[in-house]
């Protein structure tokens, strides 16, 4: 019998993977929080990426995301499972997906900055592009 720590969570489509990348960015630093939750639910609304997935769809990959959580090598493999399911022209997306929700609650930790380092290293995206990503996150939530 498996233990805990070797949960399998089967291959993510490109859409799962792309809520995969939220959903991490999201439980980074502690729990869910509520704003968090609302900005992944509205892009999975409003985004052509995801034109056949469903907002309640977010809480099957959530659970995902908790199995892989509670491997010893969790954080790696997701990245590993994010970056197979999605073709190079959809990974600058997941970025920028996660980019959003860590600008949706207004408050930048070094935990979300760390994991956004992992994830631009795990998806192999040029350092100049992620942070012109970061910048417009950033730029978008600007409060007067």
């Amino acid at each position: 019998m498996p233990s805990r720590a070797e949960t399998h969570v089967a291959p993510f489509s490109a859409q799962e993977a792309l809520v995969c990348a939220m959903v991490l960015m999201s439980v980074v630093d502690g729990p869910m929080s509520d704003a968090e939750l609302a900005m992944m639910s509205r892009l999975v609304q409003e985004l052509p990426a995801f034109s056949d997935f469903h907002s309640s769809e977010i809480e099957t990959v959530t659970d995902s995301v908790a199995k892989l959580l509670a491997r010893t090598d969790g954080l790696d493999r997701a990245l590993t499972l994010i970056r197979d399911a999605l073709p190079m022209r959809l990974r600058e997306t997941a970025y920028l997906l996660a980019c959003e929700v860590c600008a949706a609650d207004g408050d930048t930790t070094q935990e979300e900055l760390r994991f956004l380092q992992d994830l631009r290293i795990g998806l192999d995206i040029d350092r100049l592009i992620a942070g012109a990503i970061e910048r417009a996150a950033k730029a978008r939530y600007q409060v007067i």
